[in-house]
């Protein structure tokens, strides 16, 4: 292969097929129409002469020739912001770096016992700093740089401002206790109306979803108590006969916390889309790519019924 012909810019465009795996995300991230991504990623294929990414239901996964190039492009990327125009190179093994996350209690859950686990032994000096915000002061804090990244279900950051990678779709899960009198391994429309229902009521959340659907299929149910908090659901739905809807990766975790049964709701409800989002003014700040890498590396495509730490191949 002559590299001399490889445009560098083709392989900004790589880089970010490889971590967004989709032609539409990497055009946002990138600021670039679709069909320019995809004339960038005809013209490497054409130079190294292989698929690099092939389309395998709703996303793209990389060949083995584009695995092998991820680290090697990224490198090359790397040293052009380090060498060229002067931005430093994040050293993970050696970096004191807090990285700071919004995200609500229940993504504390999903997210971050894995995240710890692995900053531990790739980044030991590095540390997080979670907060919970409203989506309105969210917005304020990652553009004042409070927050480098929001990982969660977060529909109200939009706009040029903010970008973003989907890192895993999950349904809704019906949890009641196990020796409940009243729910077998099936669930009625009927037992679900006729239930007394935990609510976690939190604006611009998921469970605003629910509500919705519902609302839509004109069905009402009996709300026993209503809570902005998801941590005690568990044990208040194992002490009684009530029920709770909850997204599924939150009611795998439960489970191990309390004896609850997992139930399928008995109506079509949407999935929840679980992203992780940045502003643009950090998309190249090398310590902001590094964990977003990290991130996407141990959560994207993940099942959301495996226990955290399977994450990480436990």
């Amino acid at each position: 292969m002559d590299y001399r012909r490889l445009d560098l810019n083709l392989l900004v465009v790589l880089d970010a097929l490889l971590e967004e795996r989709g032609v539409h995300a990497t055009a946002r991230r990138l600021n670039m129409s679709q069909p320019n991504v995809s004339f960038a990623l005809g013209k490497l294929r054409q130079f190294f002469q292989d698929q690099l990414l092939v389309r395998i239901g709703n996303s793209m996964h990389p060949t083995p020739m584009g695995d092998r190039l991820r680290e090697p492009v990224r490198r090359i990327l790397e040293m052009v912001d380090a060498d060229l125009l002067g931005l430093p190179v994040f050293d993970p093994l050696n970096a004191e770096r807090c990285f700071s996350i919004s995200t609500s209690d229940i993504g504390e859950l999903v997210f971050l016992p894995t995240l710890l686990e692995v900053l531990k032994e790739r980044a030991p000096r590095a540390t997080l700093r979670s907060h919970s915000m409203p989506p309105h002061e969210l917005e304020r804090a990652m553009s004042d740089g409070v927050v480098d990244m929001a990982l969660g279900y977060f529909p109200d950051l939009q706009g040029s401002n903010f970008l973003c990678q989907t890192l895993f779709e999950h349904p809704f899960s019906c949890i009641v206790r196990k020796d409940h009198p009243d729910v077998g391994d099936a669930l009625s429309l009927e037992q679900f109306l006729g239930l007394g229902h935990i609510l976690v009521s939190q604006k611009g959340r998921s469970q605003e979803l629910v509500e919705i659907r519902m609302h839509q299929l004109g069905l009402s149910r009996r709300i026993q108590l209503q809570s902005p908090h998801f941590m005690s659901v568990p044990l208040l739905v194992a002490g009684s006969d009530l029920i709770s809807t909850v997204p599924h990766a939150v009611a795998a975790i439960f489970a191990t916390m309390a004896p609850l049964k997992l139930l399928p709701p008995p109506f079509e409800t949407p999935l929840i889309s679980l992203q992780q989002f940045w502003h643009r003014r950090v998309d190249r700040d090398p310590a902001i790519v590094w964990f977003r890498s990290l991130v996407a590396e141990l959560f994207l495509g993940r099942d959301p019924s495996m226990p955290a730490g399977r994450a990480i191949g436990q």
